[in-house]
């Protein structure tokens, strides 16, 4: 059990009732249900009534807005309440809770920690194009933070106290801006960045918000976001 205090788990969650009960469940085994925040991102199923059934902070957005327009809501409820540690985690069950202890723990050395599926022994499997795609958008916020990333749109992940009022203000809302970009936005700002090696599951249940098609289109629009923005930078810097 995770019993540092100032820890908040954030869940974006839209029409996740499938498996959002299992994955809560297997989520109090480590953390405490005041550590735990569920942001219904604009569901239309039981979603809500899941949450209030475990009695867990349950924080209600109007309509659907994203995974990083969640994850920023959450951000600043953890401002607003004095948490001083925020763990980003899927309400799908892909993400293990028992990486959230180590999590913690790195937070206490740096600002963002990530966890990767790449960085260690892992059969975590993508397809060709997206691996491609995946690959560059790596190698491009590698360059840019001047740190080796292996995993750069992982979504679990943790912030700590230094962290949080800057991702309150400005974390991203776009599709995958929230791993991706917000990554850029954290070096950009000064905060140190790590990764620790997790294994992660295949979606337990329920529907992904995006297809695989859809996805692989935004990993690419992502690659060419973060190339003009770098190329903008290097021209105002000369």
């Amino acid at each position: 059990m995770t019993t540092n205090k100032g820890l908040l788990v954030v869940i974006p969650a839209f029409n996740e009732e499938i498996v959002l009960e299992r994955t809560l469940t297997a989520l109090l085994q480590e953390v405490s249900v005041n550590q735990v925040l569920v942001v219904n991102d604009g569901s239309t199923d039981k979603t809500s009534e899941i949450v209030k059934t475990k009695n867990i902070q349950l924080l209600e957005l109007p309509f659907n807005l994203g995974v990083g327009a969640a994850m920023r809501a959450g951000f600043q409820f953890a401002l607003e309440n004095g948490f001083e540690k925020v763990i980003q985690f899927d309400a799908d069950l892909q993400h293990q809770p028992k990486y959230i202890e180590e999590i913690v723990t790195q937070l206490d050395n740096f600002d963002v920690v990530v966890g990767s599926r790449f960085a260690g022994k892992s059969n975590y499997r993508v397809s060709f194009v997206r691996n491609l795609a995946m690959g560059l958008l790596k190698d491009s916020v590698s360059r840019h933070i001047g740190k080796k990333m292996t995993d750069v749109t992982s979504g679990f992940r943790g912030a700590n106290s230094k962290a949080i009022p800057i991702f309150a203000e400005k974390y991203p809302s776009e599709y995958l801006a929230d791993t991706v970009e917000s990554l850029i936005l954290a070096h950009d700002q000064g905060l140190s960045i790590t990764e620790i090696p997790v294994t992660m599951q295949e979606r337990q249940g329920g529907v992904p918000s995006q297809n695989i098609f859809r996805s692989t289109l935004y990993l690419f629009r992502s690659l060419l976001v973060i190339i003009a923005t770098l190329t903008i930078r290097a021209k105002k810097g000369k």
